[in-house]
């Protein structure tokens, strides 16, 4: 028997209560914070944006900060306060949550929900993230385009509530997985950043395999790129695969399955292997991607504009790692267009005729797949870092979910 069994069988001997997460705690809206307020010193603030890619079950300090003035206008979070995510482009990442473990009072704005409570805050964390936590969160999340769970709707959220010592005891446990991650986490940034440092030296000047200049021409992309456009007028009765894009070029990914009936829009788009596409509304937070094989028959909104590229003069590849250049990305966000309503972005948009017309500077093809194959080397490096972290987060997330679910300790106990 586990210590945490044993401390279930002493504290809790009748079963761990299982109550709404509206009575055991206050649950605050945020509002406000666009990105622009941010700024590097003030006072902490932690942006929703930033929960799904920046930070884990918790944080003791913030990457961003406010001005006092602004932060007069947001809501505060206290040490031990959980901040969650009400809004995502997936039910994957929607109410992720991180507990603000600092020394000091911080603040956050819009799709984010400030959790006020007396139990242990990483034991909350934790569990959000747990399966028992997803079942429930996929009924409550509304919307197709952008999944949304209100501060409404998580107040219905049952969760087990143990003694603070048995929360305790299951935040050592998972502690120590967390630490094994944050090590392997902190190697591949240092990898990650090699690439990113490689790849801006050589976007704007880069040498050929023979090392003779070649100078870049400056092009258009929609003179390289073409639209691809297959419209699919959406049956009731049929079964849709609807393709997402991950920020920072982390890769197109299948949202679930859904049947037709449960899609809002008349017409979606065929994608097929080896198209560009990318999310107008989230292109400044790298939202590019290229079409995967295993993913050739999805199909994407009108807010996923899908091109094929001439393979005679630009390689998806490279055309990848330099609209993610930090300063590409900045020439990007310059050109994004649309009304801004409070820190909501859903009418901001980097439209086909702006895309078509965003110059570059083209070296070779030769150059472009001699920088690819030196990232890709890079890249290499990254994916056997990435394949052990992948292990180490199954073995957490095995454990995460045998020590949170009570139901399943306590027919042990009562079998032992």
């Amino acid at each position: 028997m586990s210590r945490v069994e044993k401390l279930i069988a002493q504290l809790a001997p009748n079963g761990v209560p299982v109550k709404m997460l509206g009575d055991i705690a206050e649950l605050v809206r945020g509002s406000g914070m666009p990105k622009a307020d941010l700024t590097d010193n003030g006072v902490g603030a932690i942006h929703y944006g930033q929960i799904y890619t920046r930070y884990g079950a918790w944080a003791t300090d913030t990457i961003s900060f406010v001005a006092p003035e602004a932060a007069a206008r947001l809501v505060e979070v206290q040490p031990g306060d959980i901040i969650i995510t009400n809004t995502s482009e997936n039910t994957e990442d929607v109410c992720k949550a991180v507990a603000w473990l600092g020394d000091e009072p911080i603040v956050t704005g819009g799709h984010a929900t400030v959790i006020k409570h007396s139990q242990d805050p990483k034991y909350l964390s934790y569990w959000f993230q747990s399966q028992s936590f997803y079942a429930q969160k996929r009924t409550l999340a509304t919307g197709t385009k952008v999944m949304d769970v209100s501060a409404k709707q998580l107040m219905k959220v049952r969760i087990p509530v143990p003694p603070l010592e048995v929360q305790r005891e299951i935040v050592k446990v998972l502690d120590r997985f967390t630490q094994l991650e944050a090590e392997l986490e902190a190697e591949l940034a240092i990898r990650v950043q090699q690439r990113l440092a490689f790849a801006s030296a050589h976007f704007g000047f880069v040498y050929s395999t023979a090392r003779q200049v070649d100078h870049p021409t400056r092009v258009r992309l929609g003179d390289v790129a073409t639209q691809y456009i297959e419209p699919v007028r959406v049956e009731a009765e049929e079964t849709y695969e609807n393709l997402g894009l991950r920020w920072y070029g982390s890769g197109v990914f299948a949202r679930d399955s859904k049947r037709g009936s449960a899609i809002k829009a008349k017409t979606l788009y065929r994608v097929k292997s080896g198209l560009f596409i990318y999310n107008r509304m989230f292109v400044v937070e790298g939202s590019f991607g290229i079409v995967t094989p295993d993913l050739a028959q999805g199909v994407v909104s009108n807010e996923f504009p899908a091109y094929e590229l001439d393979s005679n003069r630009v390689l998806g590849e490279w055309l990848l790692h330099y609209l993610l250049d930090e300063y590409t990305l900045k020439r990007v966000a310059a050109e994004v267009t649309g009304v801004e309503r409070g820190s909501m972005k859903s009418r901001r948009r980097w439209k086909e005729d702006q895309f078509e017309a965003f110059e570059i500077d083209l070296p070779s093809v030769d150059t472009q797949r001699e920088v690819v194959r030196v990232l890709g080397t890079f890249s290499e490096l990254e994916s056997a870092l990435r394949e052990e972290l992948a292990e180490r987060r199954k073995q957490y997330e095995y454990y995460r979910d045998k020590l949170l679910n009570f139901e399943e300790l306590m027919v042990e106990q009562a079998a032992a």
